[in-house]
């Protein structure tokens, strides 16, 4: 997933100094205090940290100490916050919805579905189900722990930092930062500088609707987020482009802090030569040309035969025409590329293979045509790397066996797709092959169950989310053994001096046996 991100002109104001919390020197350093919210005063304690000199560093340690308060701790202050966003959602979706037009063309529908609707699913999913998952969890106990209670408890982690990308500007900080918030943790959030707009709406307006002594919004490019990973976090996710993940893992480290990272590559998609080519190409259109391609899991070049490349052209430039038109320059419906960078970068692209659809491009409105690629080459530069727009390659294979070669040969994708009327075939890719995610005779719909986890595997990220994964993610599963302060005597056979007969009654009720084999239906 790409996200470039331009160097600041100059240094953050404040920069070097310890600043007040709340104050017109957090805002400046990049610290959007909101004057409502549950909690939030505007006004603070001048609170310096270890980490000397650093913009941000009141900021962090304010949050830790309203964290270690226990503030968040309690069912009902996490759901209250919860609802806080969900009034967000619907009071501002005029206001997101014309905030990612102004910043990448992104079609009103697409933005509701992937903005609004998708968030509002992950949030009453978490408050329908947020009790249960708080709840300790009891184990199972030896011969010896019968009478105790054990149990993992779920904590929260602490500080969590959540730097989000420009492709999806608020799907992609607001459910990492539901999970956050149900699992009792305090938030800064951090969102994309490349999309003005919408990074606008949420530092002026989100901090008007949660309590602004447990979470804050950040602006900042690369320098300061640098100076802002310096800090010491509890947890912190990052969505982005696998080369900015090994930046902030590296400066995660130096904190021994955990991380998720939410990456991308370039997802392979095999058409078999026994499936239905029109569904197919309607459904590979609309997962490649959806948002112009700006899609972390988007299918980044097919895989086929000859005869399927053949029979699928005209199946994809009907689709084209029949989503957009036979000039998709007008419709309302297809979207711009994000920034002039990104545009050139995906533009030069074009020189892999031969175009067959599309092609056209217009620098001025950042349009590029939802454009098809034939008989493209592993060498031709669409295949270095993650596309990141409205161009889809064909890749020729003899078969199945040499598309998943193809596959295994290169670093693990955040997803695979595999078409067939054969679910053998499908069976077979996926049994094959490793990554993120898959999904079987369609493209990107296994991101909309919340029941399923998402995330990336090797070069296409760490970690998993999604409705009760995220909050698993921002959860520490702390285990506890509760034990009875009597029955002393219980105790005495792991107590010195030892003997055989000790060891074998201590074996006796620690022992784990095997139990018959399992079978997997």
């Amino acid at each position: 997933m790409h996200q470039p991100l331009e160097p600041p002109g100059q240094q953050p104001p404040g920069y070097g100094k310890c600043i007040p919390v709340g104050s017109d020197g957090g805002k400046a350093a990049g610290f959007s205090a909101g004057s409502g919210g549950s909690g939030g005063s505007g006004k603070g304690p001048v609170i310096c940290s270890p980490v000397c000199g650093n913009p941000y560093a009141g900021l962090v340690s304010h949050l830790r100490a309203t964290w270690l308060s226990g503030k968040t701790r309690p069912m009902e202050y996490r759901v209250a916050q919860l609802e806080a966003l969900g009034r967000f959602l619907d009071e501002k979706k005029q206001d997101i919805l014309e905030a990612t037009a102004l910043d990448m063309g992104k079609p009103s529908f697409e933005a509701y579905f992937t903005e609004i609707l998708l968030c509002k699913n992950e949030l009453n999913d978490t408050l329908n189900n947020l009790c249960h998952w708080m709840k300790d969890e009891h184990v199972d106990k030896n011969l010896v722990t019968q009478l105790d209670s054990a149990f993992i408890r779920k904590d929260p982690y602490g500080v969590v930092l959540i730097i989000a990308p420009w492709n999806y500007p608020i799907h992609l900080f607001l459910v990492p930062l539901i999970g956050a918030i149900a699992a009792g943790n305090c938030v800064v959030v951090k969102p994309s500088e490349t999309t003005k707009n919408t990074e606008r709406l949420v530092a002026e307006m989100l901090t008007c609707y949660l309590d602004n002594d447990c979470f804050a919004v950040v602006t900042a490019g690369v320098q300061e987020t640098t100076r802002l990973l310096e800090n010491k976090f509890d947890y912190i996710f990052f969505t982005g482009s696998p080369s900015v993940g090994r930046i902030v893992m590296t400066a995660a480290a130096k904190h021994l802090t955990p991380v998720t990272l939410e990456l991308g590559g370039k997802n392979p998609c095999y058409v078999s030569d026994t499936c239905d080519v029109q569904n197919v190409a309607r459904r590979v259109a609309w997962g490649r040309f959806f948002n112009a391609g700006q899609t972390c899991i988007a299918p980044d070049y097919v895989l086929c035969s000859v005869e399927m490349q053949e029979k699928l052209m005209p199946a994809l430039r009907e689709a084209i025409t029949e989503f957009f038109g036979s000039n998709p320059r007008e419709s309302p419906d297809f979207g711009r590329i994000v920034g002039d960078k990104q545009f050139r970068r995906i533009r030069a692209l074009l020189c892999s293979g031969r175009v067959a659809i599309g092609g056209q491009t217009d620098e001025k409105e950042r349009y590029i045509a939802p454009t098809v690629l034939a008989d493209v080459l592993p060498s031709d530069p669409a295949m270095q790397e993650e596309i990141f727009g409205p161009i889809l390659p064909i890749v020729v294979v003899a078969n199945m066996d040499e598309a998943i070669d193809f596959i295994n040969a290169r670093p693990r994708p955040l997803a695979i797709y595999a078409f067939s009327c054969d679910s053998k075939v499908v069976n077979q890719v996926l049994e094959r092959t490793s990554s993120g995610g898959f999904c079987g005779n369609d493209t990107l719909m296994h991101v909309t169950l919340t029941s399923l986890p998402f995330g990336g595997i090797g070069n296409s990220g760490l970690g998993k989310y999604h409705g009760k994964f995220t909050f698993d993610t921002f959860t520490h599963h702390r285990g506890c053994l509760h034990r009875n302060m009597g029955l002393e005597a219980l105790n005495a056979l792991r107590y010195p001096p030892y003997s055989q007969q000790k060891l074998g009654l201590l074996t006796a009720t620690f022992e784990i046996k095997r139990k018959g084999m399992c079978t997997l239906l």
